[in-house]
């Protein structure tokens, strides 16, 4: 219950700052005057909110949860579970943007459920779930641009017919393997208990093999993600950059279904990016607000996951979900 209480709070406080912005945008008064407005309508209201809904010490709650937060860094799995999220959080950043302006982002859906069938093909051989992950997702990313190209099937339709497939054939597994004992609901939605040492190496690298990549090739990436035409015209090999730009993509989403689960991973390659773009005012700074809204969101859900029982996928989402509503609420109040 405490956490709706302070989930209730926040709405209320931020409601009443939006309110108060559009409400003061529409009466004519001095810039000095509105700011006194509108503070002494938050210190109200929050007073208000603590007398009438909160019966508890609402700092008393939040202190309790820092204090939490800051006992779980004594847990290994927590440590583990911050430092794969950050790495994955990190290399989201960078692939989203040129997959989100390059109206792309949909490929991070359709390989997360192409992980949820290499995850319940790694159970059932008794294969360590990201070693045989990473290759089998690799491949179908290659093969969603093959479709595309050689079958002459648009980018979503290949999609949606790779992850259909895979979310069959994940499901048809473990059905079939009778007497195994395979259990696919940690990789579903993600578990900080679910992180090994292995995942962290295996994490470790690969996060660094994509960002030396994506700086490597940076110039190349804005080409095509802006002009794909003008930069063939230019000379790059669109194709073989479409295809590093997908491999990168899919290691990325496989070394984070640990963490967020195989059903909410394409999010942070989604609404990290998506946020950014509702405040920067530049490619760059979209870069740099959607790593910070990536690693805070990921912060945030991983503490709020040990704090409150919780699944960090889901916390995660969540995170990022009221990071997005809160800034295009403001981009549109501003307008």
């Amino acid at each position: 219950m405490e956490i709706l209480k302070v989930i209730l709070l926040a709405i209320i406080i931020i409601s009443t700052y939006f309110l108060s912005n559009y409400l003061l945008a529409k009466i004519k008064i001095k810039n000095g005057y509105k700011n006194l407005i509108k503070i002494t309508l938050l210190l109200s209201v929050l007073y208000i909110a603590l007398l009438l809904i909160l019966k508890i010490n609402i700092i008393y709650s939040l202190l309790i949860y820092i204090n939490s937060s800051i006992y779980a860094l004594q847990f290994p799995f927590i440590r583990r579970a911050i430092l794969v999220g950050s790495l994955v959080a990190f290399s989201s950043a960078f692939l989203g943007t040129f997959l989100v302006l390059k109206k792309y982002s949909m490929i991070g859906d359709g390989l997360a459920h192409v992980s949820f069938a290499s995850v319940a093909i790694s159970l059932v051989l008794g294969f360590a779930p990201l070693a045989l992950s990473i290759p089998l997702v690799a491949i179908a990313s290659i093969l969603i641009i093959k479709l595309t190209e050689k079958a002459e099937i648009h980018g979503d339709a290949a999609i949606g017919l790779i992850s259909s497939f895979s979310v069959a054939l994940g499901i048809l597994i473990p059905s079939l393997s009778k007497g195994l004992n395979i259990d696919i609901n940690d990789y579903l939605i993600g578990s900080i208990l679910s992180v090994t040492d292995l995942d962290v190496k295996l994490s470790l690298g690969i996060s660094i093999f994509v960002l030396f990549i994506i700086i490597f090739f940076y110039h190349t990436f804005f080409s095509i993600t802006f002009d794909e035409e003008f930069a063939k015209v230019s000379g790059i090999n669109t194709r073989f950059i479409n295809y590093v730009l997908s491999v990168l993509t899919a290691v990325t989403i496989t070394i984070g279904i640990s963490i967020i689960g195989t059903l909410l991973i394409s999010s942070l390659i989604i609404f990290p990016t998506v946020s950014s773009l509702q405040i920067s005012k530049g490619f760059k700074q979209t870069i740099i607000i959607s790593a910070i809204i990536s690693l805070s969101s990921v912060f945030l859900g991983i503490f709020s996951s040990y704090v409150f029982d919780i699944p960090p996928g889901p916390a995660i989402v969540m995170m990022n979900s009221i990071v997005f509503i809160i800034l295009y609420i403001n981009k549109k109040l501003k307008k």
